[in-house]
């Protein structure tokens, strides 16, 4: 039968895109010949074009009735449910139409998409791969799989995927970016920087640039991650992301009253980002900015309470003495952050019962607090039972610290280079028996490399003072201060609890032999209160504490650190408007450890904070011989410093409500012979109380292992422990 020269036409209309001149004129063929099927296909293609899906199903089902063998009418009927959201129905046409034609690369494509979009990505792979096969030159195929591959967290896979693409299609600025997207996943970040400039190059776009400027953030080129923003804000101005991203890289970079209004103005643009409200809060907070904090707290503590997205953990510990919120901010964070976790591959058992093999992860295994109070532990390690590794994803500093910690491990090695995935590789081809994530929710972890479980028993140690919020971490290593038996039931951990304090030190911290004079340091002759945590610790309720005791201890000085000029701005007008000197207030810069902790002598008394205690400081403060009077708080967080006081002997130093640490504090001031008994019995503790006393503190925590340990090896589930001191 000869072709129908309308026809010729109405495909000519259709390619150039003038749909409705070409629908009239296969409109007219139908209506004398309703039998053409092909006529019937193509106004169905006209249809998705359109925008009508179920007219076009109706046209399609039409075309399969009058032609069941043919595969083109059940892939373009697969289009049509795929764009209705109907994707069983869907997979089932592409299906069919692979049983009628193998080979049709069409179908095979967007089955993979549908299996995609069904979110069994796994299977999406293994259909692009079938089409691979037959079509190794299918660039969207090998762009879509990377796209797969990226989510199933196979980065290496992702960037192979992404090359054979940019072979076949160079020009696309899409497939570099994306490219880069899985370096910078690999921390390989200085080629991702590299492909970014290559997408930018090709197509500026503010998502790339955004990317970019992540990049650049974390290989700590913060100027230039700021260009990347401001070039990314140039093209959009309300492009939300880099206004948030913009407010990070000037909050590191110290700016932090212009970090707050970037911050700001990304609220302003999505007032529901994830966790941006926190974000904006703490910058504030880290200024001692306190306009509307009390309104912005609640606000976000209602949030976490309804399960929404408002802050990371880490800040809901600052601004919160809640563990129960603490728990629903991680629980929340978590489930966004890791999403559902493939089950991991099962351990292989070992045939030897010889030393448990603890690895230890952070990335802070430098000049830096938790290497300061976890150093002699590491030295004291029974090597005879313990066999301890060091996973090292922190800068690399040739400091006298990280110098020690290498020579304490049995092995140091440096993955900062390497990705999630590989160091849970390495993690098990070393056979670790016992992962410590010294990191938790705080600043350069990598939580990633626990939900891909890296060891048999996992466990979160010293560096994040609350639940992960998830099933990958088994314990958590605490004692009966910090998590009393009421309180378990807010950790999705089980808690194991050391007999004394659960926190390390370090007993051989040297200290300066310079000791500065109080005139030095702009003290004057009057009682010195200090507190040197940092600035966002410094809540409005503990501020009007420290405010009524300078008030009623007179030519009394509040001794602070400054970490930035804002802050001391702000807290010298409080100061003002509760009726106080902002001069009483005296700000030193910071120092290094040695020279800080002989500093401690020109104070008389350390004022904690709450919710969240002096933790380290504390330790610091008590090893100088430096009395804290703390306010115990309900969550971890804020039990530090009781815990510490309680393992030194000095119970009385730990108040119950703010009255009674305000009278607390004066009477220490004002009392004759008050401080110096307090001080007498801290110096008399100092060498005999458990919490510097590093040789035991090392054989508890070794017991708290070996008990875990145990529980692993006879199959048995985690429970929580607790490790009985010595007799």
């Amino acid at each position: 039968m000869p072709v129908d020269p309308r026809l010729k036409e109405a495909l000519a209309f259709h390619r150039r895109g003038r749909r409705g001149e070409a629908r009239r004129l296969y409109e007219a063929i139908l209506a004398e010949q309703p039998g053409d099927f092909e006529v019937v296909q193509l106004l169905g293609i006209l249809d998705l074009a359109d925008g009508a899906p179920g007219q076009a199903l109706a046209r399609f089902d039409r075309a399969i009735a009058l032609r069941p063998d043919l595969p083109q009418a059940h892939s373009n009927r697969g289009n049509a449910l795929f764009h209705l959201d109907r994707l069983p129905e869907a997979l089932a046409s592409y299906d069919e139409a692979i049983v009628l034609s193998p080979a049709f690369a069409d179908a095979l494509y967007n089955r993979g998409n549908a299996l995609y979009a069904m979110a069994r990505r796994d299977e999406a792979v293994a259909g692009y791969d079938r089409l691979l096969a037959i079509r190794p030159d299918h660039a969207e195929a090998l762009s879509n799989r990377g796209v797969v591959l990226f989510e199933l967290g196979r980065f290496d896979e992702a960037v192979a995927s992404y090359d054979k693409a940019i072979a076949l299609a160079p020009g696309q600025a899409a497939l570099h970016a994306n490219r880069a997207n899985a370096l910078r996943q690999l921390r390989r970040l200085h080629e991702a920087v590299a492909g970014y400039d290559k997408a930018i190059a090709l197509r500026p776009d503010p998502a790339v640039l955004c990317g970019r400027g992540s990049a650049l953030y974390e290989l700590g080129r913060l100027g230039e991650a700021l260009a990347s923003y401001d070039q990314a804000l140039g093209l959009v101005p309300g492009h939300a992301e880099a206004w948030s991203r913009r407010g990070l890289v000037l909050r590191d970079l110290g700016r932090l009253e212009a970090a707050a209004d970037s911050y700001r103005k990304a609220l302003a643009l999505d007032p529901g980002a994830d966790f941006l409200p926190g974000e904006h809060l703490h910058t504030r907070m880290q200024a001692c900015d306190w306009a509307s904090l009390e309104g912005d707290v609640a606000d976000v503590a209602a949030a976490i309470a309804a399960g929404r997205r408002a802050t990371s953990p880490f800040i809901a510990l600052a601004i919160l003495d809640d563990p129960g919120l603490h728990r629903r901010a991680s629980e929340t964070y978590a489930a966004a952050r890791f999403g559902p976790v493939e089950k991991p591959d099962p351990f292989v058992a070992r045939g030897e019962r010889g030393r448990i093999r603890v690895g230890y992860y952070s990335a802070d295994f430098h000049d830096h607090a938790t290497a300061y109070l976890i150093a002699e532990l590491i030295e004291k390690h029974d090597r005879s039972r313990f066999d301890c590794t060091a996973f090292s994803f922190g800068p690399e500093r040739q400091d006298g610290m990280r110098r020690r910690l290498t020579a304490a491990f049995d092995r140091f090695v440096d993955v900062r280079a390497r990705s999630d995935r590989e160091i849970v590789g390495l993690s098990r081809e070393l056979a670790v028996d016992i992962a410590i994530d010294l990191k938790g929710f705080t600043r350069d972890s990598r939580p990633t490399i626990f939900a891909g479980r890296c060891a048999p028993v996992q466990a979160s140690y010293l560096g994040y003072p609350g639940t992960m919020g998830t099933q990958h971490i088994d314990y958590i290593i605490a004692d009966g201060v910090v998590i009393p038996e009421e309180s378990r039931r807010h950790y999705c951990e089980k808690v194991v609890r050391l007999p004394a304090c659960y926190q390390a030190n370090d007993t051989s911290k040297a200290m300066s032999g310079r000791f500065p004079s109080r005139q030095e340091l702009g003290l004057g002759e009057g009682f010195v209160f200090c507190c040197f945590n940092n600035s966002y610790k410094i809540q409005p309720a503990t501020f009007d504490s420290w405010m009524r005791i300078l008030t009623k201890v007179d030519g009394s000085r509040l001794w602070l650190i400054e970490d930035n000029a804002a802050a001391v701005r702000n807290l010298r007008r409080e100061a003002a408007a509760r009726g106080v000197d902002g001069h009483r207030l005296v700000f030193s810069g910071r120092v290094p450890l040695a020279d800080h902790l002989a500093r401690h002598r020109c104070a008389d008394l350390f004022l904690d904070t709450l919710p969240y205690n002096a933790h380290t400081t504390a330790s610091d403060a008590l090893w100088a011989g430096l009395p804290v009077l703390t306010l115990l708080g309900e969550a971890f967080a804020g039990r530090v410093a009781g815990s510490l006081l309680t393992a030194i002997g000095l119970p009385e130093l730990i108040a119950g409500t703010a009255q009674d640490y305000e009278e607390r504090a004066v009477e220490l001031a004002s009392v004759a012979g008050a401080l110096a008994a307090v001080r007498r019995r801290l110096a008399a503790n100092r060498r005999s109380s458990p919490l510097f006393d590093s040789t035991t503190f090392a054989r508890q925590l070794e017991a708290a292992y070996e008990a875990m340990h145990e529980r692993h090896r006879l199959g048995l589930a985690p429970d929580h422990i607790d490790i009985a001191a010595a007799r």
